[in-house]
């Protein structure tokens, strides 16, 4: 039965309504697409662009996907389907590399990994969240999105076709060390003590000696998990190298890893604004990470389009009017017919990009 399109004002809509038609804003660009379901934060969108109405199919018509349909229009499994199941294997890994005695299923890891980075074109690392996140798989998570963000990384600064599926390994496994981490201190709900921190250093060690004698993996890979924490000018760990002597899949991957790491909430902290977290990275790539690298990482993350609809720390809802390359993490945004020049007005940054 075809459904019949019915317009419903936007404070009686209901989560869960599945839009008739494409909704426009008063500056003629799309908010939403025909076929969207709405969910609670797009009510929350409709209601700060002051839409008055929407026409939806009809109600009685509207069912939520089930995790059975978590497919693409080809059939295969989708970016978020492809995601969990890594993130299944990721906690197998964890677990065999923590027991010992048997060998990584490094076949099973690139099968899969090839799977997921061919969906990567879905992947955007500023605005990328894991569906039912939970805090204790904190660690699996972060490996696959320092495997995503570095796959990412290597094919913009236009790395071989055969460096690529190298470098998400790298990603994947750079933090396997942590294995073998006390529970107590990986999962600490306080602030490390330094000797805590002194102790959580040696996963980098101990990763690289789980790594070195499985054959199936280049030395690049191996030696992400031993120098991630390196830094350009000496002052990382373990062995305090400088940049000459770390290998570029180490510098791609740290890059990642301090970006994931200052994003995802964890036991001891919250995750801070992605945005945020890119000027701290600008501001630690002077002497410290590789400028090239998080320059070339900032400006592709944030090339979005005109009429990308984001949420600013003070909780108000805009679009993006302009952008200028000279400050990618501070454009102009429109705020209910008002401009916030965002590099002007210093004390606000974008907290949560909301729809693309």
């Amino acid at each position: 039965m075809a459904k019949i399109p019915v317009k419903i004002p936007v404070p009686q809509l209901k989560a869960g309504a599945e839009l008739a038609h494409d909704v426009m804003t008063k500056r003629n660009n799309v908010l939403f697409i025909k076929g969207r379901v709405i969910s609670d934060k797009d009510l929350e969108v409709l209601k700060a662009f002051l839409i008055p109405a929407v026409e939806v199919a009809d109600q009685d018509e509207v069912h939520a996907p089930m995790p059975s349909e978590a497919r693409d229009g080809g059939g295969f499994p989708s970016f978020e389907a492809s995601y969990h199941q890594m993130l299944q294997l990721v906690k197998r890994v964890f677990a065999i590399a923590d027991a010992g005695g048997e060998a990584l299923p490094v076949l099973d890891i690139r099968k899969g990994l090839e799977e997921l980075v061919s969906h990567s074109d879905s992947y955007n690392a500023l605005h990328f969240s894991p569906k039912h996140f939970q805090m204790s798989d904190f660690v699996y998570h972060n490996s696959l999105m320092v495997s995503l963000t570095s796959y990412c990384m290597a094919r913009w600064i236009g790395l071989a076709s055969k460096d690529l599926l190298p470098v998400a390994l790298a990603g994947l496994l750079h933090d396997i060390g942590n294995a073998k981490m006390d529970p107590a201190i990986l999962f600490k709900p306080d602030r490390l003590s330094d000797e805590e921190k002194e102790a959580l250093k040696k996963h980098t060690v101990i990763g690289y000696q789980m790594l070195k004698p499985v054959t199936a993996l280049t030395e690049g890979v191996k030696l992400a998990a031993l120098q991630h924490h390196e830094r350009e000018d000496g002052s990382g760990y373990p062995l305090g190298v400088r940049g000459d002597k770390i290998h570029l899949y180490s510098k791609i991957v740290a890059v990642a890893d301090m970006f994931h790491a200052m994003t995802t909430s964890r036991f001891h902290k919250s995750g801070t604004s992605p945005y945020l977290a890119l000027e701290q990275l600008q501001a630690e790539a002077f002497g410290k990470l590789d400028p090239h690298l998080v320059s070339t990482f900032i400006e592709r993350v944030t090339q979005f389009h005109n009429g990308t609809i984001v949420k600013l720390s003070d909780n108000r809802i805009g679009e993006i009017v302009f952008s200028d390359r000279s400050y990618p993490t501070r454009p102009w945004v429109n705020v209910s017919g008002g401009i916030v020049n965002l590099n002007v007005e210093r004390n606000l940054y974008i907290q949560e990009v909301i729809q693309k």
